[in-house]
């Protein structure tokens, strides 16, 4: 493997928090603290509170209290877009901070973090305009002495469980239409990235949202995690992670019978016809899976490549793949960070080998860890791809979550489509061809909630569009109307005239 490596750049500061509650900074009870290490250097970086059930109640009381007071609940629309205009514009003044603390805990390269910045104040922008525009129905015409409404109510206490590989983003995609439905808010955020979340919430409050609204506890996520999940205080989970932990959240949330929504893992087939811009389609495949160090839950882990294609475009591929530059995200000269956290980098050695043990052929990259000098303790994973896979495999239908790419190849429209569908998974597809005809049949008939079309991860419609799983890749949809709609209740009122 020739890819590049960079040397360290700066040493960073240990940060230390407590839980947010109601609006103040508060102890854990059980004064216990976690301390998370740089997947970068593996020196400690941050201090957070590993909080217990107790804590968790607290926090779920806070906001159970606001929420039930109405000071924000039933605040007028007009309140809730200030707030949320506010957000977008502290956000974006506080952009170098945020990216450079996301950059440190989740391990990207800056300039990519600044990005997911930029994407989380457009967020909240969109949002606030989305909280102006909530209308309700009048039915008129089925009987004339009575008149229906339907009216949206927020739908209360939202518990939010976040992941650590978007950590900012992600739970933007959460709190910013739970706020503009108003609702009140409870998170969980990865005991690996919980800085932004917590910096985050200093956000929100100064903008203007009353104490109890938005409240942040860490912890264990069996214990944190499952006392939102199971409390009756809660009315709504809203989770992104694994299929495994969202299975587990629904059998949770069984007995109190709360609104769920829950955005989990896939393995998204990436697709390319002879016919499709070589040069935009190799880009979009690279972006596809080496974004984040593959750690990506839409990644296009598996490219679908038709035989007449294959060997040029896999040669380009490779091309593209040696140059990726491994190091110190801090380091502008880098292109790709390490993964999160040493059980992270088990897990993809372990695929990584098992690969190569299932017969498919390792064309780039390999397993063990990437030295880099001067960060002997980083967790750098090699950029791995490999050819001459068939779909039964585990890395052709397990979430990998690194940069290893499997690559498979098809005869015919009809055979990418089996191929594509074959899988417990369906959250994101993409389709490289000139040919209207076989863009629509394709975008109709694979069974994902987003398909995009001559591009990957995005468009530049995002916030605007809904976003969720088709099978085992989630329940629900965030982002868009769709997304709003997540946190309200519809209410129907009948009014009978004339007694």
């Amino acid at each position: 493997m020739t890819t590049e490596v960079s040397k360290p750049q700066i040493a960073t500061a240990v940060r230390s928090y407590q839980n947010f509650i109601n609006g103040k900074w508060v102890a854990p009870i059980s004064d216990q603290i976690y301390e998370r290490k740089s997947p970068v250097t593996g020196q400690t970086i941050v201090q957070i509170p590993w909080s217990n059930q107790a804590d968790a109640d607290a926090a779920i009381q806070a906001a159970r209290q606001t929420f039930d007071q109405g000071n924000w609940s039933k605040s007028l629309a007009y309140t809730r877009h200030d707030v949320l205009r506010k957000i977008a514009q502290a956000v974006r003044a506080k952009a170098s901070e945020l990216a450079q603390t996301l950059c440190e805990e989740v391990g990207r390269p800056l300039a990519m973090c600044l990005g997911e910045v930029q994407l989380t104040a457009t967020v909240f922008d969109y949002f606030a305009g989305l909280a102006l525009d909530v209308k309700g129905e009048s039915i008129t015409q089925y009987d004339s002495s009575a008149i229906g409404l339907t009216v949206h109510e927020p739908v209360g206490v939202v518990g939010i469980i976040t992941p650590w590989n978007f950590p900012l983003l992600l739970v933007s995609w959460k709190i910013a239409p739970a706020l503009a439905a108003g609702c009140t808010i409870v998170v969980k955020p990865s005991e690996f990235t919980p800085s932004t979340t917590f910096m985050l919430a200093e956000i929100i409050t100064q903008a203007g949202a009353p104490e109890g609204v938005i409240n942040i506890v860490t912890g264990d996520g069996p214990v944190v995690g499952e006392r939102l999940v199971e409390s009756p205080l809660v009315d709504k989970i809203a989770f992104t992670g694994s299929t495994a932990v969202g299975r587990r959240i629904m059998a949770k949330a069984a007995p109190t019978l709360k609104r769920i929504s829950l955005e989990l893992g896939g393995k998204s087939p990436n697709i390319v016809f002879p016919d499709a811009d070589m040069a935009a389609a190799v880009g979009g495949a690279f972006f596809g899976i080496y974004l984040n160090s593959g750690q990506v839950c839409q990644a296009g882990s598996r490219l679908l490549l038709h035989e007449s294609i294959k060997d040029e475009f896999l040669g380009q591929l490779i091309a593209a793949t040696k140059s990726i530059k491994l190091g110190d995200p801090m380091d502008s000269t880098t292109t790709m960070g390490p993964v999160i956290n040493e059980r992270q980098f088990d897990r993809i050695q372990g695929y990584i080998q098992t690969g190569q043990t299932e017969g498919a052929k390792m064309v780039i990259g390999g397993s063990g860890r990437c030295s880099v000098e001067g960060l002997e303790q980083g967790l750098f994973v090699q950029p791995t791809i490999f050819d001459a896979v068939n779909n039964e495999m585990a890395i052709a239908r397990e979430e990998i979550f690194g940069p290893v790419l499997s690559v498979i190849t098809f005869k015919d429209e009809a055979e990418a489509l089996q191929i594509a569908n074959d899988s417990t998974y369906g959250l994101t597809a993409a389709v490289w061809t000139k040919n209207l005809d076989t863009a629509l049949l394709m975008a109709k008939g694979i069974r994902a909630g987003t398909v995009w079309v001559n591009a990957y991860h995005s468009t530049g419609l995002e916030p605007c569009m809904p976003y969720g799983g088709y099978k085992q890749s989630g329940i629900g949809r965030e982002l868009g109307h769709k997304g709003l709609e997540e946190y309200f209740e519809t209410k129907s009122i009948h009014i009978k005239l004339g007694s």
